[in-house]
């Protein structure tokens, strides 16, 4: 029987930590591994509801077989007080013996301390391990604790020629309108259900009329926030975001927005907000550090080619999951991905890019900003 590695450990311990997804946030995603002599004798996960670190669950699982064990963890341990004593105590009192992590903790203010605490009470520390995956899985909890605002991918689906919709006067009543595959639609509820907020313009659901929610049928501990800017609150009383409004569909608009509309809206359970115009628009920067406020740490921006070009503008993309069509769409009314005035001169250069493919479809995804440097 092979002999397992720190690397072997440690992509368990991220599997476990992956468990966490829509259910950890504002937390970040963390897994747990407890190893006695080749053996796993304690598991864990963190949920937001459950209170409890991975840490301190794989270590009450192990009890009295934690003395002398390795703990593997995709984040360094926590070394404060917040919702919970410290992990580090409990690490400490359990007697492990070595502790690899897969990256220190993106919080400048802590990050490493822990670390240090391991290594002066005697205990082997090796950090590193499944590095590049751990930041992956963590990267939406690093932009937020690094700079007060959420994560911002930027979802798109495209033919090979760039166009995000086919002009409206070709399209029937009733027709569905979509550009990609079974496959990347699966895919993209996934990505919802990984994500606190959808955020979308009104241009988009009038064209539209999206439904936006999560319907990878995983459980999550709060609805998917459904944001719409809508700067005149032209957004239709009987479209489905708000005939579906469960207290899960926030509309910023200009702070002269009609407040008669806004009775309306709010009396079918959406939430509307007022958010000073920046040229004319919404203020995106305005909006994107409330939703932080809000505690959403992670937004998937799913909009027209006006909001999407002026998102770039802003610099307020962090991330592009691009899906390719094997199609052509050919016209001058095409919608393309990138329009209106924002869109003029914009330049924007992806970094650690890399392709997917989704049934017949394939997918780009890459970096605007890298959320563990600086801000």
């Amino acid at each position: 029987m092979p002999v397992c590695t720190d690397n072997d450990w440690m992509k368990q311990a991220l599997t476990l930590a992956a468990q966490g997804h829509g259910l950890a946030s504002p937390n970040p995603l963390v897994g747990a591994l407890v190893v006695q002599g080749g053996e796993i004798v304690g598991r864990g996960f963190h949920t937001y509801d459950g209170l409890k670190h991975a840490e301190v669950l794989a270590l009450e699982q192990a009890g009295e077989g934690a003395r002398g064990t390795t703990l593997y963890t995709n984040l360094e341990p926590c070394c404060h007080y917040g919702r919970t004593p410290p992990c580090t105590e409990r690490i400490l009192a359990a007697g492990v013996r070595r502790v690899v992590a897969a990256m220190a903790d993106p919080n400048p203010a802590v990050s490493g301390k822990s670390f240090a605490q391991f290594r002066a009470a005697g205990i082997e520390v090796s950090v590193g391990v499944c590095e590049e995956d751990a930041k992956r899985l963590n990267e939406a909890f690093a932009r937020y604790i690094r700079s007060g605002y959420p994560l911002v991918t930027l979802k798109a689906a495209l033919t090979l020629d760039g166009k995000i919709a086919p002009a409206a006067s070709t399209v029937s009543a009733g027709s569905q309108r979509w550009i990609s595959s079974e496959e990347s639609r699966a895919f993209v509820q996934l990505l919802r259900h990984q994500h606190d907020a959808v955020l979308t313009g009104v241009g988009t659901v009038l064209a539209d009329d999206p439904l936006l929610t999560d319907r990878s049928g995983r459980p999550r501990r709060r609805r998917l926030l459904r944001v719409v800017l809508d700067t005149r609150l032209r957004i239709p009383l009987d479209c489905q975001l708000v005939r579906t409004a469960q207290d899960d569909v926030l509309v910023y608009a200009a702070e002269d927005a009609s407040p008669g509309k806004r009775r309306e809206l709010e009396r079918h359970g959406v939430e509307v907000r007022y958010v000073k115009e920046v040229g004319g628009e919404v203020g995106l920067r305005a909006v994107l550090r409330e939703l932080a406020e809000r505690e959403i740490i992670s937004v998937l921006l799913e909009a027209g080619a006006h909001l999407n070009a002026y998102a770039l503008e802003m610099n307020l993309v962090d991330k592009v999951l691009l899906f390719y069509a094997p199609k052509f769409l050919a016209g001058d009314d095409a919608v393309p991905l990138l329009g209106g005035e924002a869109a003029r001169g914009l330049t924007a250069t992806l970094r650690h890019y890399q392709l997917h493919r989704f049934g017949p479809d394939f997918a780009l995804e890459g970096y605007l900003r890298d959320v563990f440097g600086n801000h």
